[in-house]
């Protein structure tokens, strides 16, 4: 089976991410976060974003966004997101975990971004005691869906959100592809984002986030919530060095280009040469193809993984390591399933 398209997950580390692990193993380091690296990594993530902000690298996504929400949202409360957003459709209930309770509430809207009108009328919604009220906004750039949301489009969320004292979580696992895609980083702060999951796993790195606080109050004892949650690594240099290594000459955001612009050479390819549809635009590096049951049935036989998305579609996924070669690869098993 080739996974090639499964994810970006499925692809190993970048090379200057594993050049700079295998560079901070030698030697002696600070443990629990006090490293060189850390500190470094933290020093490129405040100068991208132009912030005076608080990091801290995580094992993974999902405790880096449960932790986050736990942070905006009381556990009788709720955090609102979009239907499709991994915090509500791929963690396991992890933000109710971590929250001791905190609630989801779905909301609609193209390619996974959210509808203004929905966030409105969610807001609108009176407080009553028998169900959780909203207290955050979590928002994921880019989408599920590979849809990048431009910063008026953020701002027409953040502002009614922040307008009613809601925090606000933006959740950036694909933050990189975002950036390749032109949204200027530098926006974030003034949107109102008090807390953001900056991706390293899909980038190229190992598996860590950076959990990034815009609101430096939410640092407070923010170690002893990670230590409890099973998030302080000993060894934590193994966590920064990786990210470190994507960002000190720019390759979180080369490979990002690179892995856009192969989902872009396979949504062309799909559109020329197959007589599937796109199921939503292409925006940064994932390619959603409409078709059948039965051909993708056949796509996976012929040996190809992919996983069918909630509203139907087929998704494909391009990383730092695909090739244009195996891009054309998949185009031609495409036009020959028949």
């Amino acid at each position: 089976m080739r996974f090639d398209f499964a994810s970006d997950n499925v692809a190993g580390m970048a090379p200057e991410a594993l050049a700079a692990l295998v560079r901070h193993n030698d030697g002696f380091a600070r443990a629990y976060g006090g490293d060189d690296p850390a500190a470094r990594a933290t020093e490129l993530i405040r100068a991208r974003l132009d912030a005076d902000v608080e990091v801290r690298f995580v094992f993974s996504g999902t405790a880096a966004n449960a932790i986050a929400l736990s942070m905006l949202a009381f556990p009788f409360e709720a955090v609102v997101a979009h239907h499709a957003a991994h915090v509500c459709t791929d963690e396991t209930g992890a933000p109710g975990f971590f929250g001791q309770g905190v609630g989801l509430i779905g909301l609609p809207g193209p390619s996974g971004k959210i509808d203004p009108r929905a966030l409105e009328a969610a807001l609108g919604e009176p407080d009553m005691g028998h169900r959780q009220p909203a207290a955050a906004l979590s928002l994921t750039q880019a989408t599920e869906y590979g849809a990048v949301y431009d910063e008026t489009e953020l701002a027409a969320l953040t502002g009614p959100a922040k307008a009613r004292g809601m925090g606000v979580h933006l959740d950036g696992a694909r933050l990189a592809n975002a950036a390749a895609a032109g949204f200027d980083l530098k926006a974030i702060a003034g949107l109102g984002v008090d807390v953001l999951v900056m991706g390293g796993a899909k980038a190229g790195g190992l598996c860590t986030e950076a959990l990034v606080l815009f609101d430096r109050s939410l640092a407070r004892r923010i170690d002893n919530r990670l230590k409890q949650a099973g998030q302080m690594a000993s060894k934590g240099r193994f966590l920064s060095a990786p990210f470190l290594g994507l960002l000190e000459d720019g390759a979180w955001e080369r490979h990002a280009a690179h892995a856009n612009a192969m989902a872009r050479r396979l949504a062309d390819g799909v559109a020329d040469r197959t007589p599937y549809a796109l199921g939503h635009p292409v925006e940064a590096n994932a390619v959603f193809v409409r078709m059948s049951e039965a051909a993708h049935r056949r796509l996976n036989a012929a040996g190809w993984a992919c996983h069918r998305f909630d509203d139907g579609s087929v998704r494909f996924v391009c990383s730092w390591a695909t090739t244009a070669e195996v891009v054309d690869e998949l185009i031609d098993a495409l036009t020959k399933l028949g």
